[in-house]
Parts: structure tokens; sequence; C-alpha cells
């Protein structure tokens, strides 16, 4: 990648409407998802094998993740968060495949992802404590702060979407330039080192969106320390 991350190359187009690169790529990265979520669930059962074990073990990580953030049951959160991390993981590992740009290091697939934590972070405040609990929540501690609190919720959304779009496509940018000037085996440090930052980045997006999550479905009380919801 050593064009502007901001020019669109387009795949295809349907009649008017031209489909660009990142939009393919994409696709394939939720088909891939779908199908390997198909093949390691199909066949579970109560003696787990290798495979069920390990992804037991995750889920369990991430379970402990969404309870100690958000302190109430996991399992209502756990689709979204364990979703977002791993697509933007396998999207951002996908620069492996040669010829492969990650759809991440486009801006426009970044502000969909962050648009998604934005959506879903007013659904879980406004279901878990009413639309005029979650409203209120933009006046604490007091009236005075309501103007900040609502700039917040966009900027940190913002903020969201350029952290991920700076980190991978930086990466993905330089790797691009070094290969183009040094050759195939020369950028493998760098290629090793931005596996690592976009592994990085996943969780940061992730645990970013769980704790926006957290601070809308949180009502100032204190919750107790098994993690059950208060009655």
């Amino acid at each position: 990648m050593t064009e502007s991350p901001l020019d669109l190359s387009v795949a295809f187009t349907v009649g008017p409407v031209a489909v660009s690169q990142p939009v393919v790529i994409t696709w394939g990265i939720i088909v891939f998802l779908g199908l390997g979520s198909w093949l390691l669930t199909r066949r579970m059962g109560a003696r787990a094998g290798t495979g069920q074990a390990v992804l037991e073990l995750v889920v369990g990580a991430l379970d402990d993740q969404i309870r100690a953030a958000v302190g109430h049951d996991p399992a209502r959160f756990r689709t979204l968060v364990g979703t977002l991390f791993l697509f933007i993981l396998t999207a951002n590992w996908s620069s492996l495949v040669p010829g492969i740009e990650p759809p991440t290091a486009h801006l426009e697939t970044d502000a969909a992802l962050a648009g998604i934590v934005f959506v879903a972070t007013i659904w879980f405040g406004i279901t878990s404590r009413g639309l005029g609990g979650y409203l209120k929540g933009f006046a604490e501690p007091s009236w005075v702060m309501l103007p900040l609190n609502l700039v917040e919720q966009i900027t940190r959304t913002f903020s969201l979407m350029v952290r991920l779009f700076g980190n991978v496509m930086s990466g993905v940018f330089v790797v691009g330039i070094v290969l183009s000037l040094a050759g195939l085996l020369v950028p493998i440090p760098l290629m090793a080192l931005d596996l690592l930052t976009g592994a990085v980045q996943a969780y940061i997006f992730a645990t970013l969106a769980l704790v926006f999550i957290a601070s809308a479905v949180s009502d100032g009380r204190p919750t107790p320390p098994s993690g059950k919801e208060t009655s």
C-alpha cells in the first residue's frame, strides 16, 4: 500500500453502484468468520475436544473482561464485543495475504465500526436504564455538564475511528514502502511488528467499546463483587 489511503479502488460495479475493494474484502472476512464459527461449533458436546477447549477458554476470558467492565451478565454483550474483536483482528491480519489491503486501513470501514459502537452504546443504555434514565445520565453529576457530555458522546466515537485508522494504515503504509524499495525479505520484522500492532488495536477497540457500553448501562450504583446484577 503506497498510494493514498483515502483513495478507494473499485473492484466492480453493479449498475450505477461502484463496489470498492475494501467492501469486497470485508465481505470475504465475514464469510470466512461465519464459516469458521460454524465449523468450530457444529460438533460441540459435553466432552470437549481440543478445538472446543480452546474456544471455551477464549469465551471464558472474554466473559471475564465483560464482567469486570460492566458488572452484568456477559451473555448480553458477548456477541457484539467478541464479533468486533474477531473482525478487526482478522481484518488487520488480512495484510498477510499477498495483494490484500486490510479494510481497517481505510477510513470508511473504521467509521462504520465506530458507528456500530455508537448505536450499540445508545441501545444498551436505553434498554438497561430506560429512555428517561439514559437521557438523565447526560446531566450527571450536574446539569452544567450536559453540553460537555453530549459532545463527549460524539468525540469519543470519532477518536475510536481515527485511532484504529491511523495505527493500521500507518503500519501497512510503511511496510508497503519498505517492500517496494528493499525487496521481499527485509520488511519481515516490520510485518511481524504490524501483526502485533493489529492484535493490540483490535483489543483496544473492543475494550474501549466495552468501556463506552459500561458507562451507558451504569446507573451510578456500585456493582456487587460477584458481578451479578442488582435487583
